[in-house]
């Protein structure tokens, strides 16, 4: 299976083996990339909600090198060296997608000489949303994404054994810690048969709360160990609806609990949250 991935401001293609859901770096990229320092790439438009969002997340919570923002010119310029690290956003493409649905993802990826951006070593990308989406969607999130990245990189590191083959097995062992955790979710992100705590309890027998975006921001921002969160990608329209990521993590140190996707089916498996995800818990 294959994807493209396009640089979402630069708008430059190139197409490489999936890696971004589930990516496993290779030790030796591991190594390397601890000799880096990162560069943050800011979006284009400078005054947009994004810089402040991910300088404020990165600034809080990145530890593991030395971190340097950026604009996309100095991107392109450096991205060759393998002195350097990037944390950019990446516009996603399936190229088995006939609907040709485009995604959003935060990339941590490697300099590489070569000239292709395909080459780049691919540490961690995870799904933000459907491209073009407003970044208030994922924005207050940002925290407990970039800890989850980070971490992902030492799990890697420590678990040399992990692949793309088991690495989502390996995090599914997380769930067993749910019942001591209350799951944050915001009702327009659950389907109609689970959109009530009292639905919920039908199909899931943790700690439930309903609650607006402010909630969840507030949990990441104190790191509070008992609160996990539901990180949802959908569309913002009817026009273009593929896969529904679906992701639960800790809201005081990003970690993963749950990572599915289901293909939207009108009238069967909507833009939302399911019950049999609830039951998977």
């Amino acid at each position: 299976m294959k994807y493209t991935i396009i640089l979402s401001a630069l708008l430059t293609f190139f197409v490489l083996n999936v890696r971004a859901q589930d990516a496993v770096a290779s030790t030796d990229e591991i190594n390397k990339f601890h000799k880096t320092k990162t560069y943050v790439v800011f979006d284009s438009n400078i005054f947009g909600s994004y810089n402040k969002a991910i300088k404020k997340a990165i600034e809080q919570n990145w530890t593991l090198t030395e971190v340097e923002f950026i604009d996309e010119t100095q991107y392109s310029k450096m991205r060759r060296s393998y002195r350097n690290s990037f944390l950019v956003r990446t516009k996603v493409k399936f190229t088995k997608d006939k609907s040709k649905t485009a995604y959003t993802f935060l990339s941590l990826l490697l300099g590489d000489s070569r000239s292709g951006m395909e080459f780049m070593p691919d540490l961690c990308s995870f799904p933000l949303s459907y491209y073009n989406v407003d970044y208030d969607k994922y924005l207050y999130k940002l925290g407990a994404i970039i800890m989850f990245m980070q971490n992902h990189v030492i799990v890697t590191q420590e678990n040399p054994k992990l692949s793309s083959k088991n690495i989502l097995k390996y995090y599914s062992k997380n769930a067993e810690e749910l019942g001591s955790k209350t799951l944050y979710v915001l009702k327009d992100e659950l389907a109609k048969d689970v959109n009530t705590i009292s639905k919920i309890k039908a199909y899931y027998s943790g700690k439930v709360k309903i609650v607006e975006p402010e909630e969840i921001k507030k949990a990441i921002a104190d790191k509070d160990p008992n609160v996990v969160f539901l990180h949802k990608v959908g569309p913002d329209s009817e026009s273009q609806k593929m896969r529904i990521y679906k992701v639960i993590m800790g809201a005081a140190d990003g970690k993963l609990y749950y990572f599915n996707y289901h293909k939207y089916k009108k009238g069967k498996l909507p833009d939302a949250f399911l019950a049999s995800d609830f039951k998977k818990l």
